[in-house]
């Protein structure tokens, strides 16, 4: 997805448009997911008076379009205001349009600016979605092995990311998600955005990658829909055939 920075009524239009066209895909999806800070981009300097109110003009869209299209959503992440408070936040709803999850992004990215005008969230993202135990972590999170790590500790199955991820740091980004995956034998499902806000550009290559490391699906640096398919059981199969939890030695690290 592209974003408009600033414009939160043009990336609402731009979003419906987008779930509208991915519902009508064929089989339908059974999850969708979009990138970070979607509803108003790195808008900092005005995020206080642009951020969405308790999240509620996002939690009302994704809800009703969830329950109305029986699909399960990973919102991507927006810019919230809880009191004074503006948080880097994604919500997820299932099939029925009830919120699974909420998570805060944990690490802020200084070279963004954004420990300036957003606070961090204090929670891990985990959650189930239909069962599955899953994990959300957004864009500068992925640096952070150990977090990772812990929500594959803890059962995650699968991890989703929405982000913001700039030039010229690709390979940067494919690296580190492909690492988290293999490290934790576990799907990793990203979705970065694409255009440019300012001098700065980002360029998509959302990807879906396997337990094994291989990528399923990776977009270009253009506005579009992705699909893939995974099998959850490969996950199980990976963890048994290499058996990196059980060979953890923690006590010494």
């Amino acid at each position: 997805m592209d974003i408009t920075i600033g414009e939160p009524e043009t990336n609402f239009i731009r979003l419906e448009k987008l779930l509208q066209d991915a519902v009508r895909n064929n089989p339908k999806p059974d999850v969708i997911v979009f990138p970070e800070m979607w509803n108003t981009g790195y808008a900092l300097t005005e995020i206080q008076e642009l951020a969405d109110v308790n999240g509620e003009r996002t939690k009302a869209l994704l809800s009703g379009f969830a329950k109305a299209n029986h699909v399960n959503i990973i919102g991507g992440s927006i810019a919230e205001k809880k009191e004074d408070r503006v948080l880097n936040t994604i919500y997820a709803f299932d099939r029925e349009g009830m919120e699974v999850a909420e998570y805060s992004k944990i690490h802020l990215f200084r070279l963004m600016d954004e420990e300036k005008f957003l606070h961090s969230g204090d929670q891990l993202g985990q959650f189930e979605l239909e069962g599955v135990p899953a994990g959300a972590m957004i864009c500068y999170d992925i640096r952070f092995p150990e977090l990772a790590r812990k929500l594959a500790l803890d059962g995650a199955r699968i991890l989703f990311v929405p982000a913001e991820w700039p030039h010229p740091r690709l390979h940067h980004w494919r690296t580190l998600l492909m690492a988290r995956a293999i490290e934790n034998q576990m799907y990793v499902v990203s979705c970065n955005r694409v255009g440019t806000s300012g001098t700065t550009s980002f360029f998509g290559h959302s990807m879906v990658i396997d337990p094994w490391g291989e990528v399923l699906v990776e977009g270009d640096e253009t506005e579009a829909i992705l699909h893939a398919t995974i099998d959850l059981e490969e996950v199980v199969r990976v963890r048994a055939k290499i058996p990196v939890f059980e060979d953890r030695r923690p006590h010494l690290y």
